[in-house]
């Protein structure tokens, strides 16, 4: 014999609307957590790549100043414009 009761749990307005924020900002920090993942490991491997095949010579200052460039270009919402640098960059 199998037996099937069936429950009706009704939130008040105030405490489902609150439930749901929440769960909404969980997902928020969540996807937000991927991006950063993934970008700090894109920059890393950019970084790596430049280095190993000799492209450039990056000093400290530098090699922050591209993480900064590459995590404000990967990790931002809206879409990003090139940049031509037409002098020196020391």
């Amino acid at each position: 014999m199998i037996e099937s009761r069936n429950m009706h749990l009704a939130y008040s307005q105030e405490i489902a609307a609150a439930m749901l924020q929440r769960q909404q900002a969980n997902a928020v920090l969540s996807a937000c957590k991927v991006i950063v993942d993934g970008a700090v490991g894109l920059v890393k491997a950019a970084i790596d790549q430049l280095q190993e095949q000799e492209i450039v010579e990056l000093d400290e200052e530098k090699k922050a100043q591209m993480v900064n460039n590459l995590m404000v270009a990967i990790v931002s919402e809206k879409g990003t414009q090139p940049i031509i640098n037409t002098g020196s960059i020391y």
